[in-house]
């Protein structure tokens, strides 16, 4: 289990202009739990202090009941695996090579057969075996970010951290992307924690959304609790119309005045 207990998050080690305020959640476990709100709301920063990727100034990470910064690097990257949401990389390298990367945290770059299998597994998972001696930088955006994920389930660990894993695709690739994340779940017992932008995709796939804004969380639970008009209002500061669709809610953006003279 992942806890965050007490995290603040300050540009300053004054504590002024907190990011992130006195934070308390529960991961829940083998399940999506997708983090929405607006920019700068801290989303990003706390899913990076969840990963031991950022430091707190203030509170801790419980890591399966450690403390996350006791654990070495080595073994959190064992448990935990980070996709941040942008990777640059500079090397030209084929999508194997990338999802090979995975194993480093078991194997410290020499692969053995069981870390050929797993490589080999994830690119299959992913549909990527056709392909997998094709560079980056020649497949399309959509088969790239197939290609980091491949990468990160080749690591192998029970939790997944994705941040906005659906930026720059179009809406083909994240409705894949978003079918893939709940298979992870569902068919490999994954606990996925996911930055979100679209508030549908979350409504949709989330089984668990955590809705923050100014740094705090502002309400968290299922997507039928957190996606009503009174909450996403305050959240995003604009006026939400909610429907339901196969017991799901689904957002409408529309503005209301301007739709009134049609």
């Amino acid at each position: 289990m992942i806890e965050v207990n007490d995290i603040s998050q300050s540009y300053n080690k004054d504590m002024k202009n907190l990011i992130l305020n006195s934070i308390n959640l529960k991961v829940k476990e083998k399940s999506i739990t997708a983090l929405i709100g607006a920019n700068g709301a801290g989303k990003s920063t706390l899913l990076g202090i969840m990963a031991n990727n950022l430091k707190p100034l203030k509170g801790n990470v419980s890591l399966d009941g450690e403390d996350i910064s006791n654990i070495k690097t080595k073994d959190i990257a064992k448990k935990i695996a980070f996709l941040k949401q942008t990777h640059n990389l500079s090397v030209k390298i084929t999508i194997k090579d990338l999802v090979e990367y995975g194993r480093y945290p078991h194997c410290g770059g020499r692969l053995r057969d069981e870390d050929h299998e797993i490589v080999n597994k994830s690119l299959g998972y992913m549909d990527l075996t056709p392909i997998q001696e094709k560079y980056l930088g020649d497949i399309s955006g959509g088969q790239r970010q197939r290609a980091f994920i491949a990468m990160v389930l080749a690591q192998d660990t029970p939790y997944i951290f994705l941040d906005e894993p659906l930026n720059n695709l179009d809406i083909k690739y994240s409705v894949e992307m978003m079918k893939i994340i709940t298979q992870l779940v569902r068919e490999l017992d994954k606990t996925m924690v996911v930055v979100l932008h679209d508030i549908n995709f979350a409504a949709a796939y989330a089984d668990h959304v955590v809705a923050m804004k100014n740094g705090v969380i502002y309400k968290e639970g299922d997507p039928l609790e957190i996606v009503k008009p009174e909450i996403l209002n305050s959240v995003f500061d604009h006026n939400f119309h909610i429907t339901n669709y196969c017991g799901r809610p689904v957002c409408l953006y529309y503005d209301e005045e301007k739709m009134s003279v049609f």
